[in-house]
């Protein structure tokens, strides 16, 4: 059986893919944390020394990817900052179904109190009539009674 996504998920993914910059950013991070990455730098470089673009210490290729360390960590934050804002929604979810369940539980023990002491009224008001109804001590002649042999 599929788990559902949670509707506030859906709700904050479907807010965020409305704006180009989420859209964009979300897609480097899912390729800059994927193997392709990987292996697309494992040929770059592999290519950039192999093919001698220029010479040792590679000044050039140190610069690149100094650069793109500068961008992919940029881009590492907006994962962590939108990872947050998931999170910061489903407790913020979580936090609403608690207070409608404290104030549920709030309305049930008050019903209960409630039943409670109409059964007291109840029990009272049977006891009550038991005892009216009942023989007295002087007049054993009641319904409980037994004809003498």
């Amino acid at each position: 059986m599929a788990l559902e996504p949670n509707p506030a998920l859906v709700e904050h993914s479907r807010k965020r893919a409305e704006s180009l910059q989420n859209r964009i950013a979300d897609r480097i991070t899912a390729f800059a944390g994927s193997m392709r990455f990987v292996y697309l730098h494992i040929l770059w470089f592999g290519a950039w020394i192999g093919f001698r673009v220029e010479h040792y210490p590679f000044g050039l290729l140190t610069m690149i990817v100094s650069l793109e360390a500068i961008f992919l960590s940029t881009f590492v934050m907006i994962s962590q900052n939108r990872a947050d804002a998931k999170h910061q929604v489903v407790a913020d979810q979580q936090w609403r179904t608690v207070q409608d369940e404290d104030k549920q539980n709030e309305e049930l023990l008050d019903l209960s109190r409630q039943i409670l002491e109409l059964t007291k009224a109840v029990h009272a008001y049977a006891t009550a009539r038991a005892e009216a109804a009942a023989p007295t001590a002087a007049h054993p002649s009641g319904d409980d009674a037994r004809p003498a042999t």
